[in-house]
C-alpha cells in the first residue's frame, strides 16, 4: 500500500523533493505513438511552459525538471519562508491566477479591506492562511500542473477520463548529494532512454537549457539557484555541474574510460561531496532502482525516519 502524501512530504526534515508523473497505462504523452502515428511532440511544450511558469505563483522553485513520452521529472524545491513572508493582499493574487476563489477574497483583493465588515475581513484572512499553505505545497503544484495538461490533453484527443496513472510519485532529497544525484539523473533521462545522442539535443529538460545559457554568458533564470547569494544551503556552480553532466553523459556514451573517469573524479563537485567514481555512475543510471523513497545517506535517512515516525529506515541498505 502507498504511503500517505504527508508521511512522504516533511519539510522540517528536507525542502527538496523529486516528483515523478506517469501517463495512464504509460501512454504517449509526447513524441510520436508508433501504434497510431499520431504526434504529441507539441505537448512538452505545454508542460515545460506550465511547469516554469508556476513559481511564479507558489513559493516552490524547480530546481531541474525533463518532460519524456510519457512521464514527466521535476526536482522541486520548498521556500515556506517566502510564503509566510507573503501579505494576505499577495497571497490572493497569487491564488487569483489559477483559481476564482472566494465573493469575500475578490472583493479584498479588488477594493481593499476597507470594503468589508470586520467579520468578512477576518473571514478572507482565514481563507488566505488556507490559500497560503497550498501556495507552499507541492501536492498543489503538481496538481495544477497535471490538472491543466491533462484537460487539454483530453480536449486534443476528444475524450474524456485519466490522462495521468494516478497521484505523482515523489521522493525526499535528504541531504546535498542526494540533491546533486537525483539532478543529474533528471538531466541524463533522454540521454538514457535513448531519445538523443547528446545534451545538446536533450530538448525539454533543464541541461538543455543551461546548455544553451552558458554558451552566451548567461545563466537560465527560469531556475532555483544555488548559490550563496541567493540564500541558498547548498552552493553550486552552473559550470562545475555543466561539466559534470557532460563527462557523466560521455561515460554512457562511450562507456567508462581512462579519460572520463578521471574527467569525473577531477570534477570539483564530487570532489567536495566524496563520491566514488563507479558509484556515482550506477547511482545516476539506476536513481529509482536504488531509493524507491527517501534518499540520503545513513545518518540523513535515520533522521528523516524518526521525524516522520517510521519504525523502520527506508532504502537503508
Amino acid at each position: 500500500m502507498a504511503l500517505a502524501r504527508h508521511k512522504q512530504v516533511s519539510i522540517i526534515a528536507t525542502p527538496y523533493y523529486h516528483c515523478i508523473s506517469r501517463c495512464v497505462r504509460r501512454a504517449y504523452l509526447c513524441g510520436v505513438d508508433k501504434t497510431t502515428g499520431v504526434n504529441y511532440e507539441h505537448r512538452r511544450i505545454w508542460v515545460e511552459k506550465r511547469l516554469l511558469e508556476l513559481p511564479k505563483i507558489f513559493a516552490i522553485e524547480v530546481c531541474a525538471y525533463a518532460v519524456m513520452h510519457n512521464h514527466t521529472h521535476s526536482l522541486l524545491h520548498v521556500k515556506t519562508d517566502q510564503a509566510e513572508s507573503w501579505t494576505t493582499l499577495e497571497v490572493l493574487w497569487r491564488w487569483h491566477q489559477i483559481f476564482k476563489g472566494t465573493v469575500l477574497t475578490r472583493k479584498y483583493a479588488k477594493d481593499g479591506a476597507q470594503s468589508l465588515t470586520k467579520t468578512e475581513q477576518e473571514a478572507v484572512i482565514a481563507t488566505a492562511e488556507v490559500y497560503r499553505g497550498r501556495l507552499s505545497c507541492i501536492s498543489w503544484f503538481m496538481r495544477v500542473l497535471n490538472e491543466g495538461i491533462a484537460r487539454k490533453a483530453n480536449r486534443e484527443d476528444n475524450c474524456t477520463g485519466r490522462f495521468w496513472e494516478g497521484r505523482f510519485k515523489s521522493q525526499a532529497l535528504l541531504d546535498n548529494s542526494a540533491i546533486l544525484a537525483c539532478m543529474v539523473y533528471i538531466d541524463l533521462n533522454p540521454l538514457r532512454a535513448g531519445v538523443c545522442k547528446t545534451l545538446g539535443d536533450s530538448k525539454y529538460t533543464s541541461i538543455f537549457h543551461k546548455l544553451n545559457a552558458a554558451s552566451t554568458g548567461k545563466t537560465f533564470s527560469k531556475l532555483k539557484k544555488f548559490s550563496k547569494n541567493d540564500s541558498s544551503d547548498f552552493t553550486l556552480d552552473t559550470i562545475a555541474y555543466i561539466d559534470l553532466v557532460q563527462n557523466t553523459a560521455d561515460c554512457f556514451i562511450d562507456k567508462l574510460n581512462d579519460k572520463t573517469a578521471r574527467a569525473i573524479h577531477e570534477n570539483s563537485l564530487l570532489g567536495q561531496l566524496g563520491f566514488e567514481n563507479t558509484k556515482w555512475l550506477e547511482l545516476t543510471n539506476s536513481f529509482e532502482e536504488f531509493f524507491r523513497g527517501p534518499v540520503g545517506c545513513e545518518s540523513s535517512i535515520t533522521k528523516y525516519a524518526k521525524l516522520q515516525n517510521h519504525k523502520r529506515r527506508p532504502n537503508l541498505t
